[in-house]
């Protein structure tokens, strides 16, 4: 069998960034990856914080760590100099490395599994802002809940198992073991709810009975994942908690640097075609519709 080069073209999907922007003051603005920003003009949140985004080159044959630089720009950009958590979904490098920096320069606790502690400790954050959550136990930053469900990384995981002593920077990509993977269910005081699925991944039955009206749908390497396994992901997720809207992350190449546009992983990494069109297929048969967020974009997907 042939290998298939090149990448999805991601402009035969321009229609498809039509999350509506945010006019009021609740707002989700899309990062790279599963990097989300959560704000009700009180309190923010943030999901992962990736921005170092460093190139295949070092990540396969070097050592990486977070560039400052990068941070500091992406932050600004955002105005995020405050911020009430950093909530990576799971511990490998392209969602949790520049977690405890973000944590560091915005004053925010460190949220995850006890993996995501250790690399707060290789940054030194204090224990007093690194937060262990116990799964299915609510959790509150403002008028958000936050509850965390135990999830499973996407098939192939290339750095399974857990980190147990802390990361010191720079490390080889594999120091960032995946750790905890979580499906995260966020709930506002103000009605909107929504589940946010980093990783391609799930257990059956984890989130029956669990609500949410917006999916954000982690889709990194479901494209190379048999059609049975991404209908089965579709169901344990999406039509688990009922959700009306569902907006794709984990699409884009995060060897990139974020002020570049966005561009869909390689084919030799994921199909992005195929994910999308087995997931438009699932969704209208739901009367659902596929979304993209749009980069660096406030909105607000439950208008």
């Amino acid at each position: 069998m042939r290998l298939k080069l090149g990448r999805p073209d991601i402009g035969q999907y321009a229609d498809r960034f039509d999350v509506p922007p945010a006019a009021g003051l609740f707002g989700v603005t899309f990062l790279g990856v599963t990097s989300l920003l959560l704000d009700d003009g009180e309190t923010r949140l943030l999901t992962d914080g990736f921005f170092s985004r460093p190139s295949l080159g070092k990540v396969t044959l070097g050592r990486i760590a977070p560039d400052p630089v990068r941070i500091d720009a992406a932050l600004a950009r955002v105005g995020a100099d405050r911020l009430a958590a950093v909530i990576p979904v799971h511990s490998h490098y392209d969602h949790a490395m520049d977690s405890a920096v973000v944590a560091d320069r915005t004053g925010a606790d460190l949220v995850g599994g006890a993996s995501t502690a250790y690399v707060g400790r290789g940054h030194g954050l204090p224990e007093d802002r690194i937060r262990v959550v116990t799964p299915g136990e609510p959790m509150s930053y403002g008028a958000f809940t936050l509850t965390f469900i135990e999830s499973h990384h996407c098939p192939p995981d290339r750095f399974p198992g857990e980190i147990t002593a802390p990361v010191v920077p720079p490390v080889k990509a594999g120091a960032y073991k995946c750790g905890e993977a979580w499906s995260i269910l966020v709930e506002h005081a103000g009605g909107q709810s929504a589940l946010l699925q980093g990783s391609a991944g799930y257990v059956e039955g984890s989130l029956t009975g669990r609500r949410a009206d917006v999916a954000y749908l982690g889709v990194g390497q479901l494209g190379v994942q048999s059609e049975d396994y991404i209908r089965t992901y579709w169901a344990e997720t999406v039509a688990a908690v009922g959700a009306t809207r569902v907006v794709l992350t984990h699409w884009d190449d995060f060897f990139r640097p974020l002020d570049q546009p966005l561009r869909a992983l390689p084919y030799l990494g994921d199909d992005l075609d195929v994910t999308v069109r087995l997931l438009e297929e699932l969704a209208a048969a739901s009367g659902l519709t596929v979304h993209f967020p749009t980069v660096w974009q406030r909105e607000d997907p439950w208008s």
